[in-house]
């Protein structure tokens, strides 16, 4: 699911950016992580949730991000 409709990136790419162990520990970091940089900001919020998810899961790959779907949160 596309995410960051800016940039383009994905959940996985977002889960994939977390898994390569590059320390992304911000959403900032996770893009510089993936090469680019927030534009609008307004899937910050949702790439922190995958991060949170990440953190409690602890090795979230492809395997299990079905599982863990990001929560959508509507603009403000």
């Amino acid at each position: 699911m596309i995410v960051c409709s800016c940039n383009v990136l994905s959940d996985r790419q977002v889960r994939d950016a977390l898994a390569s162990g590059g320390g992304c520990r911000t959403p900032g970091e996770v893009y510089r992580c993936l090469g680019c940089s927030p534009q609008c900001g307004r899937c910050a919020r949702t790439i922190r949730n995958i991060m949170d998810q990440a953190i409690a899961c602890g090795t979230c790959s492809d395997s299990c991000a079905t599982a863990h779907a990001p929560t959508m949160v509507a603009a403000e």
